[in-house]
C-alpha cells in the first residue's frame, strides 16, 4: 500500500529567465538540475519569497512578475510538495553568491532544460511558459 500523505507543503519557485534562456540549478543533495524554490517565507507573497530564494540559491536579481506561469507538486521522505511557480526576469547575474559552494548554475534554452530537468510536471510549466509543444502533449 502507498504511503498516506496528510499534509501538503506550500513552496514557491521562479522560472529565471534571461534572453528567452533559463537558469537551473542543482539541488544540494541529488544533484538533479531544478529551479531556484523554497518554501513560502511568513510575511512575504509566494512570488517575492520565490524571488528571495533565487537570490540565496543562485544569485539571481531581478524583478519577479506575481502572476504564476505554473505549479506542478513532487513528493520526497513521504510528503508532496505544491510549487507555484513564477517569471523571474534577471537583470544581474552575480558571481558570488549564499549557496554557490552546495550548488552549480547553468544557462540553458527551454529544450536543454527539458534533457536535463528531472520532473515533468516542472517540464509541462517551463514549456507552457515559453509556449512550446513537448512529446505531443
Amino acid at each position: 500500500m502507498g504511503e498516506r500523505i496528510k499534509k501538503i507543503f506550500r513552496q514557491s519557485g521562479v522560472i529565471p529567465v534571461m534572453d528567452n534562456r533559463l537558469v537551473l540549478i542543482t539541488s544540494r543533495k541529488t544533484n538533479r538540475w531544478t529551479i531556484p524554490k523554497g518554501y513560502v517565507e511568513k510575511g512575504l507573497s509566494a512570488a517575492e519569497s520565490a524571488a528571495k530564494e533565487a537570490y540565496e540559491e543562485a544569485g539571481l536579481i531581478g524583478v519577479v512578475h506575481h502572476e504564476e506561469a505554473g505549479a506542478y507538486r513532487y513528493s520526497k521522505f513521504g510528503k508532496l510538495f505544491s510549487v507555484q511557480v513564477f517569471p523571474l526576469y534577471i537583470e544581474t547575474l552575480l558571481d558570488d553568491w549564499d549557496e554557490m559552494h552546495v550548488r552549480q548554475r547553468k544557462i540553458v534554452s527551454p529544450l536543454e532544460a527539458f534533457d536535463l530537468l528531472y520532473h515533468d510536471q516542472l517540464k509541462d510549466v517551463i514549456a507552457g511558459y515559453f509556449g512550446i509543444k513537448r512529446n505531443g502533449r
